[in-house]
């Protein structure tokens, strides 16, 4: 994911779903971290519902 793509996806993901910074920041650092698979790493931490998970797969649809 393009850098600046990447800073929309993290503003949405902070602003429409609430989701802390240093949130972002842990599931960021996972080993196997890559853009593609930071939904589901959000959700395995707890950090985002199965609703909000949704969201963000409608979202990243309707974006890309």
């Amino acid at each position: 994911m393009e850098t600046k793509r990447l800073a929309k996806f993290l503003r949405f993901l902070q602003e429409e779903l609430a989701i802390p910074a240093e949130g972002l920041q842990l599931a960021l650092r996972h080993p196997e971290q890559n853009p593609n698979l930071l939904p589901m790493i959000l959700w395995q931490y707890g950090l985002v519902s199965l609703s909000q998970l949704d969201e963000i797969f409608d979202w990243l649809n309707g974006v890309f």
